[in-house]
């Protein structure tokens, strides 16, 4: 009998364009989950809306729920090495003009996001088994939010740093909406072209809605800075709570579930059909 093959890895760019795809579909699955436990909240199923993170809380309370927190945070920190290629080493071949390096500091905020999205499941890991709810993470999530906001207050000008940290989060949510109305979706995917428009639709509604979920969070955290208050401080899911309180709100925390699994089952697309086009070397540039 022959000796043992080598094994042989596939090429780099096949290994990156895989893990680009299993990112987009750990994010798929975050926006997916936490826009049907949102719609949940708005309907009085459950007790309060989730954020991003809500996903992994739920996925933690299943059967098997240790595997799939694994799992669901392995595909996340694959898509934060993917967001680093496209914003470091540019991908996509969005240039170094104005515009191309505006798009690459956007995939990079969204690699720290997703990053720290990431590192949460494997917190969750760290307590897995421990007797917790929803209301009680999100309270722990809150505290942990205003006591950055507190470091933050505490720190040379804090008022001004923190309102301008506000501002970020409602650049972000505007951002959102200015894609879901401005940006051509169908150039980046190899959908079939009966699809497209589909998927085009699905990514109008999802980036609009993930941008107006953002809003709230924003208007809160700049308040803060304005009263120098770390309380006012808070998270996605209790500014979409706080935002259902108000007249017609459960419509609209409604809606905004419905766009954010949009996005979510947009981003099922992004992992099929997306066009994955690893650097050609990874130089700077």
């Amino acid at each position: 009998m022959n000796a043992a093959k080598t094994l042989r890895l596939p090429p780099l760019a096949t290994l990156i364009e895989w893990a680009a795809r299993v990112g987009y579909g750990a994010r798929g699955f975050v926006y997916l989950s936490a826009g049907a436990l949102t719609l949940l909240a708005a309907t009085d199923r459950i007790g309060d809306a989730v954020g991003t993170s809500g996903a992994a809380g739920w996925l933690a309370e299943q059967p098997f729920g240790k595997v799939w927190l694994v799992l669901l945070g392995l595909g996340l920190w694959a898509f934060v090495g993917w967001r680093v290629l496209q914003a470091v080493f540019d991908a996509d071949h969005e240039g170094s003009d104005l515009k191309g390096w505006t798009t690459r500091a956007g995939q990079a905020v969204s690699g720290l996001f997703y990053g720290v999205l990431a590192s949460g499941v494997f917190e969750y890991l760290d307590e897995f088994g421990e007797a917790t709810n929803a209301s009680a993470a999100q309270a722990e999530s809150v505290a942990e939010n205003q006591e950055k906001a507190a470091m933050l207050l505490g720190m040379p000008f804090g008022e001004v740093l923190l309102i301008g940290a506000g501002l970020v989060v409602l650049g972000v949510g505007v951002g959102n909406i200015v894609r879901a109305v401005r940006d051509d979706f169908d150039d980046a995917l190899a959908c079939p072209k009966a699809f497209c428009g589909t998927a085009t639709a699905l990514a109008r509604a999802g980036y609009a809605a993930r941008g107006f979920a953002y809003l709230p969070l924003g208007v809160f955290v700049v308040l803060a800075g304005l009263h120098a208050r770390s309380g006012e401080v808070t998270t996605t899911a209790a500014a979409l709570d706080a935002l259902e309180a108000q007249p017609g709100g459960s419509w609209i925390l409604g809606l905004t579930a419905a766009g954010l699994m949009a996005f979510g089952a947009f981003a099922f697309v992004e992992a099929r059909w997306r066009r994955i086009r690893p650097p050609r070397d990874l130089s700077l540039g």
